[in-house]
């Protein structure tokens, strides 16, 4: 049996094992490969991929272990423009581990399901590690200029100023909890608008922000569905959510770790329906 698991703290909520299990039931890998789940920090971090043995292939990273990653393999470009990675593939016969961001991937392919092949202007909130890789997946579609919105402009600016550069996009930092000024020249509307932040929108902030772009894509996904996903089905706006992200990024993990490509519906219909269980349990 060969391993693969997904670590990070908090993880019981994790939705990772379910995905890659039906994707192993749909590819008829099953027999093949198990997932599962641990509690991990950076500072575990090291005696875990130590204690690691040869029947293992690769281990989904999350928080807060993404920028830690980077110290245990060689990073792919992305992982190392935006210093953080979602994935590690475990090196055989002497070769190095290497780690993938497939965060990235992750948007751009769940943007391009909707349609969504190129942009000029965005809106993006949040400064953290989703955010950058955010920040690089609309420098890809052509996204030249993005109005952040962040509690803390000055970190914003340490966390983002970088990506953005290599990125070819300007940046404006606007406070966090109220909707952006834009500039002029948007004429009052954004092609995109990304959030990446874990907290619950008030129900007239995320109405607000929806009326200023033509796609939203909440790639959060413990609210699910959030104050922002519920404002931009009402306005008939095109909308994503995290667990197209979810699905998206996970399409490359599997494809890394079993040479295969999954099909995305099912996976996104097997994390929707269990999130619906989860909201049920929760409400009885």
């Amino acid at each position: 049996m060969r391993r693969c698991a997904v670590i990070g703290s908090p993880i019981a909520h994790s939705l990772s094992p379910l995905l890659h299990r039906t994707a192993y039931a749909q590819l008829g890998l099953a027999d093949e490969f198990c997932y599962d789940a641990f509690e991990v920090t950076p500072e575990t971090l090291p005696g875990f991929l130590a204690g690691l043995g040869d029947e293992w292939v690769g281990l989904s990273v999350t928080a807060p272990n993404k920028q830690a990653l980077l110290d245990h393999g060689e990073p792919d470009p992305v992982a190392a423009a935006l210093r953080a990675g979602n994935t590690l593939i475990l090196g055989r016969g002497g070769e190095p581990n290497r780690v993938h961001n497939t965060d990235v991937t992750g948007l751009l392919a769940a943007l391009h399901r909707v349609g969504v092949d190129k942009a000029s202007t965005a809106i993006l909130l949040g400064n953290g590690a989703t955010a950058r890789s955010a920040l690089w997946a609309v420098g890809r579609l052509g996204v030249r200029e993005v109005v952040v919105c962040a509690r803390d402009a000055a970190r914003a600016r340490a966390s983002l100023a970088e990506v953005a550069a290599r990125a070819g996009i300007e940046l404006s930092v606007q406070p966090f909890g109220r909707p952006p000024e834009l500039p002029a020249a948007w004429s009052g509307r954004a092609d995109l608008l990304i959030s990446t932040v874990p907290v619950v929108l008030p129900t007239d902030l995320a109405s607000a922000l929806v009326k200023l772009a033509s796609t939203v894509f909440d790639v959060v996904y413990d609210n699910y569905p959030s104050p922002l996903d519920r404002a931009a089905h009402e306005a008939g706006v095109t909308l994503l959510d995290g667990l197209d992200l979810l699905v998206g990024q996970a399409i490359d993990q599997i494809r890394l770790m079993t040479g295969r490509d999954a099909d995305p519906a099912p996976l996104l219909a097997a994390c929707r329906a269990e999130v619906l269980r989860r909201m049920s349990g929760k409400e009885s």
